[in-house]
């Protein structure tokens, strides 16, 4: 991109509060620094990312060959990468046979999310303190179109021509199982390391002080661009209820067609039970790299809808419910929190 064509990135990068800083790093022992929050509504990301990093990602070159997934974490994410590089492929199980991140996908914020003083135990820094080479966790930057993006920016933080250049498939979540779902998650990643109960963690959630949260206005922003020709609008839910009704309306969207025999097969690769086992989308990677706590559980989880009942109590539902009616006024988003049946 031509430095003429370059946009400042347009929100400024804030600082939490001393108090919420001091309770970031006790109870994220991987945030020793904090969080920032980064745009209009509070979007966190680690309190050492730059402004330079941020502009670069508002800036992310575009190519009308690319595929981007978006999405708030824990929204299914890894889960529709799989199906959606597989329907842009022709349906290649042999190409799927590498892993998804680094060698298929790009993951563009990482640099944005980590703590500085954290990741140096995992990866090189440089002499200024940036990341010297993610590549072998976050794919390859100067890999050639058509290319897979994956990012959990909401869409005002990513270049503001990406709907009128690239298709996006953006999946939302009923928050109640995105909270458990991360809770897990910032237990198993040492560059979280959360220490406390999900009670404790839900408190934070509803904060937003968690990072890459606020969800919900994550969501709804989205929400309000669905209608864009360019933006494929998915819930996990629907994923979970009818998974061949997705997969179809996903293959329509990137121009493609599969018969009933293809797209049963397909559904069969993504079911949860086949999901979790397949050694390309678990990123046992990271547990190598000591990335991840290796008494934590894996990667890929439960993928269930209405998991949350086995977790919550009442008082934290109806914290969450408070919250979620709260977030939602005036919006005709609505979630799915439980299902009769899911694949």
């Amino acid at each position: 991109m031509a430095s003429s064509d370059r946009k400042p990135f347009p929100f400024k990068i804030l600082q939490l509060e001393n108090e919420i800083q001091k309770n970031v790093a006790q109870n994220f022992r991987g945030f020793p620094n904090g969080l920032a929050s980064c745009n209009h509504w509070g979007h966190k990301l680690s309190a050492t990312v730059t402004e330079a990093e941020l502009e670069d990602l508002y800036n992310y070159p575009l190519d009308p060959r690319d595929v981007w997934v978006v999405t708030p974490p824990k929204c299914g994410t890894t889960w529709t990468q799989e199906m959606v590089w597989l329907i842009a492929n022709d349906l290649d199980y042999e190409g799927a046979k590498t892993p998804l991140m680094p060698d298929r996908w790009n993951y563009i914020e990482f640099a944005a999310l980590v703590d500085k003083d954290i990741i140096g135990r995992f990866l090189p820094l440089s002499a200024n303190g940036g990341l010297q080479d993610t590549t072998a966790l976050t794919g390859d930057p100067n890999r050639p179109s058509p290319r897979f993006i994956k990012t959990h920016l909401p869409m005002c933080m990513n270049n503001p021509r990406l709907l009128d250049v690239c298709k996006v498939v953006y999946v939302a979540r009923n928050p109640k199982d995105i909270c458990v779902s991360y809770y897990h998650h910032c237990k198993l990643f040492q560059c979280h390391d959360f220490t406390g109960d999900l009670e404790l963690f839900v408190e934070n959630m509803i904060h937003g002080n968690i990072m890459e949260s606020k969800v919900i206005d994550h969501m709804i922003e989205a929400w309000n661009l669905r209608h864009h020709p360019n933006m494929c609008f998915l819930f996990f839910e629907d994923m979970k209820h009818d998974l061949k009704t997705e997969i179809r309306r996903v293959a329509k969207f990137l121009g493609k067609s599969y018969s009933d025999e293809q797209v049963e097969k397909l559904a069969h690769h993504l079911h949860i039970d086949n999901f979790k086992n397949n050694p390309y989308v678990n990123r046992e990677d990271l547990k190598g790299r000591g990335l991840m706590h290796a008494d934590q559980g894996n990667f890929v989880r439960k993928g269930k809808t209405g998991d949350w009942k086995n977790y919550f109590t009442p008082e934290m539902n109806a914290k969450v419910e408070r919250w979620m009616a709260d977030k939602m006024r005036g919006t005709d988003l609505r979630f799915v929190q439980e299902l009769d049946r899911q694949d």
